[in-house]
């Protein structure tokens, strides 16, 4: 008797120390974006179809979702940002939905150690709300996998696109770049600035298509301070020239970026230079 007892408790032993390693159904992954200079960045699980109808069945129109799967997915931001007209402060956040058939309502939620939705939801530790439509997708297009990707990329702003089976909800994120820029500006070309100081702000304005008169004032002082400018210095002169309307400046400046690109045997600057000159000789 005292035999098989040991038998038995052996084999109990030896099955819970069995190890085997079995791909998760819902495989984690983690997203990150710079937008500006804000990083973003996703955590979530990504379940999959797999012949299943997703919403309206699988995922029931009208009731609180995880968006996702196993875990909360959550959301950071290391600068504040602004989503609807809403600041929303830097932190991290669980992404809460409300999915419908023709928009879904987005929900940022305080508690993030949390697995699905949490039973003693709390109205209070809601962050953010809003309502966003939804974009049916062609049969061709159908989205096996749950997806949360960024889109239209600008230094400004994103599209954070959430997609599954026939539906796209787009959530466009405000990023605070251009204030924080502009900050940084105001303080390096207060004190002794150098040639690289104005050049990256007058590069930076002509990006952003503003103060491009100042933009120019502050190219011609690091063309001047520079004792070699480059091909690409003398290019980026050239277009702030021409965004201002001074087409002749704008060609005598693309020239010489042409000259020292040739000598450099850069065939990408020899190219949109040419082009520059001609395009603009044409408004002479």
């Amino acid at each position: 008797m005292r035999a098989i007892i040991f038998t038995l408790l052996l084999f109990t032993v030896n099955l819970s120390f069995s190890q085997i390693n079995t791909p998760r159904v819902s495989p984690a992954s983690e997203v990150e974006q710079m937008v500006g200079l804000t990083e973003i960045e996703i955590e979530y699980s990504r379940p999959s179809m797999r012949g299943r109808e997703v919403f309206g069945n699988l995922v029931p129109f009208g009731k609180v979702w995880r968006t996702g799967a196993d875990n909360s997915t959550k959301i950071s931001f290391d600068t504040d940002v602004i989503i609807s007209g809403k600041t929303i402060q830097s932190g991290t956040y669980s992404i809460f939905s409300i999915p419908n058939k023709e928009s879904w309502e987005i929900i940022f939620y305080s508690d993030v150690e949390l697995w699905g939705v949490p039973r003693d939801w709390s109205e209070n530790k809601i962050v953010f709300s809003s309502m966003f439509d939804v974009k049916k997708l062609k049969k061709s297009n159908t989205v096996e996998t749950f997806t949360i990707s960024f889109n239209d990329l600008t230094n400004n702003d994103v599209n954070m696109s959430i997609s599954w089976e026939n539906t796209s909800v787009d959530i466009k994120i405000e990023v605070p770049t251009r204030s924080m820029v502009e900050s940084d500006i105001n303080k390096v070309l207060s004190d002794n600035p150098k040639s690289s100081d104005y050049y990256a702000a007058a590069v930076f304005y002509r990006q952003e298509n503003i103060n491009l008169d100042k933009a120019l004032e502050w190219m011609n002082k690091a063309i001047e301070m520079n004792e070699s400018p480059r091909f690409w210095q003398y290019r980026q002169q050239s277009l702030i020239m021409a965004a201002n309307d001074k087409f002749a400046d704008a060609v005598d400046a693309a020239k010489k970026s042409l000259n020292l690109a040739i000598e450099a045997d850069n065939q990408d600057y020899i190219k949109m230079n040419r082009e520059s000159i001609a395009e603009w000789s044409k408004k002479l």
